[in-house]
């Protein structure tokens, strides 16, 4: 199934309380309970996405990270290897009805453990507010700016309230009046006769579209709709050691929503420009180090690109290629706060290929030399390392 918004499954609101999504979750767990859809496929998945919805949304802290980075901060798809860890999707019957034993009083199985609930929703009001739509954009970042963190604003072109009618797509102080075919309830109700009875069916009421209420009056710049479209720039924070790839999330900031309803919600896609001289490997950094034989026979100080500038670093005489050199704590910090990568420094040896007269006869006088002749030992420790690469 697509995945949806966790709120937009359980029906809540971004700010409902721990209670209104308790309620919002058992509602949903009877109304898709396997006991009274059987061989229903459908239901069942509703059933399950239900279940997943209130794992994440009942839990403070996977909730908080939700609301920053949407499913990537709970799911472990965050781009660089799952750093969130969190509830996730493939649950089993069993553990879901784990979950129950706060919510249905310790009815957890199959057998009708749901019999006493139903009563509870039979009646009542669904008035509905409208949800304004999602807005995503692009935020491209260098490696230096995901390292710190950073600021980005961005100029939206989107639905805002009405500023003629405040929102409410009344004109002046014409208000609303009780929508007369569901008594403001939002939904009607239908029964049909059939062979096992009467049946009632719930549906939106139609000359209201849910609201309970309809506008005596509608607005004259934003036809009684209460939204017209405008612009809206947006500063967006984003913590460091983000990935490509994740998204983010700023609740209430997309399009508004019709009638003072909900406001959508502004999902940020990250994007990372690719360095000239550094490579990502998840909260690592590679830099491919070519140097020199001289200084790889004789040693030095080279100097190498960090994420904050430059740094030196020892050569040990007789340095040999595939060497790798580890900077601790010079890589890229996590986004959950836990600690720093490295950087790790691949040493390749750069072969002239072309030399003057003296450099060939400088050469030639040690060519002959024992000390430039590599042992077998030498030779198993390189070809080694070339060899784990493809292991």
């Amino acid at each position: 199934m697509e995945e949806r918004d966790y709120y937009e499954i359980l029906g809540v609101d971004k700010k409902a309380t721990p209670d209104e999504i308790k309620k919002a979750y058992r509602k949903k767990a009877i109304q898709y309970h396997p006991d009274r859809n059987q061989g229903d496929k459908e239901a069942e998945e509703k059933f399950k996405e239900a279940a997943e919805a209130y794992g994440v949304l009942s839990d403070p802290e996977k909730r908080q990270r939700y609301d920053q980075f949407g499913r990537a901060g709970v799911s472990g798809a965050a781009g660089n290897g799952g750093p969130f860890g969190g509830f996730g999707g493939g649950m089993s019957m069993d553990d879901i009805f784990s979950m129950f034993g706060d919510i249905f009083g310790g009815h957890t199985g199959f057998g009708g453990g749901f019999g006493g609930f139903s009563s509870s929703y039979g009646g009542g009001t669904n008035v509905r507010k409208h949800r304004g739509a999602d807005l995503r954009v692009r935020a491209r970042l260098t490696l230096q700016e995901i390292a710190t963190g950073v600021e980005k604003k961005f100029k939206l072109k989107k639905y805002v309230p009405c500023p003629h009618c405040h929102g409410s797509g009344a004109e002046g102080n014409a208000g609303t009046d009780t929508c007369p075919n569901c008594k403001g309830t939002g939904t009607v109700i239908k029964s049909q006769q059939t062979i096992l009875g009467t049946m009632q069916t719930r549906s939106t009421c139609p000359n209201c579209g849910g609201e309970g209420r309809i506008i005596k009056n509608k607005c004259k710049e934003c036809a009684g709709e209460g939204i017209v479209y405008g612009e809206e720039v947006v500063t967006v924070k984003i913590p460091a050691g983000v990935a490509e790839g994740m998204q983010l999330v700023m609740n209430g900031k997309g399009n508004a929503g019709k009638h003072n309803g909900i406001a959508g919600d502004l999902l940020i896609v990250i994007e990372e420009e690719k360095d000239n001289q550094l490579l990502r490997d998840g909260n690592d950094l590679v830099y491919n180090l070519l140097l020199d034989f001289p200084t790889a026979a004789l040693g030095g100080k080279v100097e190498i690109p960090t994420i904050d500038g430059k740094a030196k670093v020892n050569i040990d005489p007789g340095t040999q290629p595939g060497k790798v050199l580890r900077l601790r704590g010079k890589g890229l910090p996590d986004v959950n706060g836990y600690g720093k990568g490295d950087e790790i420094v691949n040493v390749s040896i750069y072969v002239p290929e072309t030399l003057s007269r003296e450099e060939k006869k400088a050469l030639e006088q040690m060519q002959n030399s024992d000390n430039f002749k590599p042992n077998s030992s030498v030779k198993e420790k390189i070809f080694k390392k070339f060899k784990s690469l493809f292991d």
